[in-house]
């Protein structure tokens, strides 16, 4: 039998040390430790000493959990830059940090404990909370750096380090002596999941799908603008997506410089813009023929002043002037309830109607709701169509789907609540204006269309919500009177404040352990036959903090 010949002697191969399989799993590790054991990161440093220098500060992510795909692609994308500059020659640093206070780690907290958060006390779960981000910082630390990433991970910026808080509460301080910050009830975007209000920033637009309403308000007083129907069938028709708002109605809005008309129909006389007219009719489902346009019209400022009635309500709804109306969609006419909304409430300041919002914080009607006292405001639409039907006031109902806000952390719907929160002004000092000009001249936007994104949120944005309803954040540094409420804040009380933070801590361990002299109790006050007075004049600091 012939031997086989063996041609793999016969080939010219090349020789090399190199092992067949990379075997990454274990050679990555290796190398990052030689990486890390030679301060690889610190002698190219060196090496770059004196040049061009080019800082990557870190937007921080939430110390709440493990890494995930969405950290691994930012950190890699952004260590790509770094190093990129760096090998162009620059001293390319790259500053890792954390955000350590917020929603999403007081959450987590909160759920970990269970029944047990029952009985503890803030100042503990701002411990647990501290400790919570403080184990999860070091995990993804490491993390980061088994992605290969360089940087000063040994010297991170922490958003609940005492220092952090201190620079914190003196920058609140110096915006306090501007004269910028304010405490207020209005209407800001509300998380009934959360139970916490968001600023702008904190909320991101997400379709939705919500009731589409046309509602008749019963006119009670035409002012001798023109005649009402003996059996009451003379209404204002007005459009809303919202149909739960409708509990807090104080006004119906028109345009002042928009005509109005009065069309005679088989669902009574209604009043509406001239210009949408027709789209209604059609909406409503009166054929051509079934309706009638009555001679003449107003002007939406002729209309202010007269009273129509709320659809259910014992409550009058006068109609008041707004630019904000549009003829985009609905009836000209706009619904106003000035604790639900921002143009509504800036409207309803001019003509002085309550700031009336019957929700708690869960997103529950209160008792002043009535009938639909303890329902979550969504699920109640139903019930309030359902009754506006049976009243006879529903002129249509569908559905429509719409770009609506939602929280940005658990992506749920908010609504618009009026409550009292701290604002810094956009307008007093030309804020607004000042922050324009800068992202439009002082500033290289790269990508470009970020700069069309923020400036189109400043532009449009109501004045800044600072405070949130949590217990983990650096607090507002005010304080309350127990007994009147007076607010007493200034920058002195926030400078003394931020001194103490950053000796002894701050939020992260309870609000400061000894109250500033300034802030201590006095001697009661003597009443004229020389006893002690009843009146007490305690303040006890603000328990609003921002996330």
């Amino acid at each position: 039998m012939e031997n086989k010949a063996d041609y793999k002697q016969t080939l010219n191969l090349p020789k090399t040390d190199f092992p067949m399989r990379a075997n990454l799993t274990q050679r990555e590790v290796e190398q990052l430790a030689r990486w890390e054991e030679s301060g690889l990161y610190q002698k190219v440093l060196h090496e770059r000493g004196g040049r061009e220098k080019y800082i990557l500060h870190d937007g921080p992510p939430y110390a709440n959990g493990h890494i995930h795909i969405g950290h691994a692609l930012n950190k890699i994308l952004k260590d790509f830059v770094v190093k990129s500059r760096s090998m162009s020659g620059a001293a390319a640093l790259y500053v890792p940090g954390w955000d350590c206070h917020g929603l999403p780690i007081e959450h987590q907290v909160l759920k970990d404990l269970g029944p047990k958060k029952q009985g503890m006390s803030k100042g503990e779960i701002r411990k647990r909370c501290r400790e919570y981000a403080d184990k999860f910082v070091n995990i993804q630390r490491d993390e980061f750096k088994r992605l290969g990433v360089l940087g000063d991970w040994e010297h991170p910026y922490l958003t609940m380090t005492p220092d952090y808080e201190a620079a914190i509460v003196r920058e609140f301080g110096k915006v306090v002596a501007t004269g910028d910050v304010y405490k207020g009830k209005k209407p800001v975007l509300w998380c009934p999941n959360d139970e916490t209000a968001l600023a702008e920033a904190e909320v991101e637009y997400a379709d939705h799908t919500s009731p589409s309403i046309y509602v008749k308000f019963p006119v009670k007083d035409p002012k001798e603008k023109f005649s009402v129907r003996p059996d009451g069938q003379t209404s204002v028709a007005i459009w809303t997506t919202t149909p739960w708002t409708l509990v807090a109605n104080q006004a119906i809005a028109v345009h002042p410089h928009f005509h109005y008309r009065l069309v005679k129909t088989p669902a009574g006389d209604l009043i509406l813009a001239q210009n949408l007219i027709e789209a209604c009719m059609k909406a409503f489902g009166f054929a051509p023929g079934s309706y009638e346009v009555a001679p003449g019209g107003w002007t939406g400022s002729e209309l202010e002043g007269i009273v129509c009635r709320h659809p259910w309500l014992d409550r009058d709804a006068p109609i008041i002037l707004g630019e904000h109306v549009t003829l985009e969609q609905g009836t000209g006419c706009v619904h106003t309830a000035p604790g639900h909304g921002q143009e509504d409430y800036e409207v309803g300041l001019r003509y002085g109607l309550p700031v009336y919002a019957p929700v708690d914080h869960r997103g529950r009607f209160t008792n002043e709701a009535g009938e639909f006292a303890g329902q979550k405001v969504f699920e109640a639409n139903e019930a309030i169509i359902a009754l506006l039907n049976q009243r006879g006031m529903l002129l249509k109902k569908e559905t429509i789907s719409h770009s609506y806000p939602h929280c940005w952390r658990c992506k749920n719907p908010v609504i618009f609540r009026a409550t009292e929160q701290w604002f810094i002004s956009m307008e007093k000092h030309h804020l607004r204006e000042r922050a324009i000009k800068a992202i439009e001249q002082e500033v290289q936007w790269i990508p470009k269309w970020g700069k069309d994104r923020i400036l189109g949120m400043m532009q449009s944005r109501p004045d800044w919500c600072i405070s949130r309803q949590r217990v983990w954040g650096v607090p507002i540094v005010a304080f309350a009177c127990l007994d009147c409420n007076e607010i007493l804040v200034s920058k002195e009380i926030a400078d003394h404040v931020a001194d103490l933070m950053e000796k002894e801590g701050g939020a992260t361990s309870g609000f400061p352990r000894r109250p500033p002299n300034s802030f201590r109790r006095r001697p009661p006050a003597k009443n004229a036959a020389g006893a002690a007075s009843s009146k007490r004049t305690i303040f006890s600091m603000s328990g609003s903090s921002r996330g």
